[in-house]
């Protein structure tokens, strides 16, 4: 395992293969289903005309996913859904062989997955080292700044306390390490993307370390509750927002990149399809995707719904 290695990186680069019957959840809620056949595998591929639209089985590539279909559909081009495939195991052959036509992914985790002894050190060489690594069929458009990637991030009564917020860095925190425990993952403690690298990087040693989960849901109960102080949780998760949990800046990228990027089958898409979502990636931040997250996930409304909110917000339908 590299030491570069994070567990957004393993569990992206990693995801298990779901069955169809448990992904249906998902897709029950958007109404991009409605566009695809009940197995999301089933038919052929994509004729001339169409772009097929692809995710992966969790919500975010969910609503990525409508996010592309939507401002491809603005732009006059005929657009299906394939929701909730599965895992990047299964999804990036579906590309290669040309039953899908684009696919949100996330440029570290992509990476993992193709050559997972890289360590690139700037989101411009993520990209390039992907690229590399891609089948010669398949390609990378830009990368939008929106990141889902761990993070050092900490409670609404630790920010009031230690006077930090949205814009503080990890290294704000540092002077109060002797007084907070942070809550993670076990592997958190010995890795580079962790214990290691927070001291290395930032100056930053805690009084403690609770073993927990890779910002799952004993992390986030753990931070509110007051448990610990600081936690590893992934920048696009529900709970910053519900929570009012403020994430602090990694300015020295200590957790990598991963970046919202489209993965597409470059002979089905038009140079009006690659310039429709290169224009969205500009306009997607990581507040933007946070905030779409939470109305998804915390406020159960339609991801097509959201999507089509925010894309008409931005100017881009």
């Amino acid at each position: 395992m590299s030491a570069w290695s994070s567990p957004r990186r393993l569990r992206l680069a990693g995801v298990a293969v779901a069955a169809v019957a448990t992904a249906a959840s998902l897709t029950s809620c958007s109404s991009s289903s409605s566009d695809s056949p009940k197995d999301p595998l089933a038919g052929s591929k994509a004729s001339g005309d169409t772009v097929v639209v692809g995710s992966n089985n969790f919500a975010e590539s969910i609503l990525l996913g409508d996010l592309y279909g939507e401002v491809l559909k603005s732009k006059g081009i005929k657009v299906t859904y394939k929701p909730n495939i599965g895992s990047r195991e299964t999804t990036y052959g579906l590309l290669k062989n040309g039953t899908l036509t684009v696919l949100p992914e996330f440029n570290g985790a992509l990476l993992a997955y193709l050559d997972p002894k890289a360590a690139p050190t700037s989101e411009t060489a993520t990209n390039a080292a992907v690229t590399a690594k891609l089948d010669p069929k398949l390609g990378l458009l830009n990368s939008a700044p929106a990141q889902d990637k761990d993070s050092i991030t900490v409670n609404a009564a630790t920010a009031k306390k230690y006077h930090l917020t949205s814009d503080s860095t990890i290294a704000d925190l540092a002077p109060a390490g002797p007084e907070i425990t942070i809550g993670a993952s076990p592997e958190f403690q010995t890795r580079q993307q962790g214990l290691v690298g927070l001291k290395s990087v930032y100056g930053l040693t805690p009084k403690a370390f609770k073993a927990l989960d890779a910002g799952g849901p004993l992390t986030e109960a753990a931070l509110k509750n007051g448990n610990v102080q600081a936690g590893d949780i992934f920048t696009t998760d529900p709970t910053i927002t519900k929570e009012k949990f403020v994430v602090l800046q990694d300015p020295k990228n200590l957790f990598g990149f991963e970046n919202v990027i489209p993965l597409v089958y470059k002979s089905g898409l038009s140079q009006a399809g690659v310039d429709a979502l290169n224009a969205l990636s500009a306009k997607l931040d990581t507040a933007a995707l946070l905030d779409m997250d939470a109305q998804v996930q915390s406020e159960s409304k339609d991801p097509l719904v959201v999507a089509k909110a925010w894309l008409s917000s931005v100017g881009l339908v």
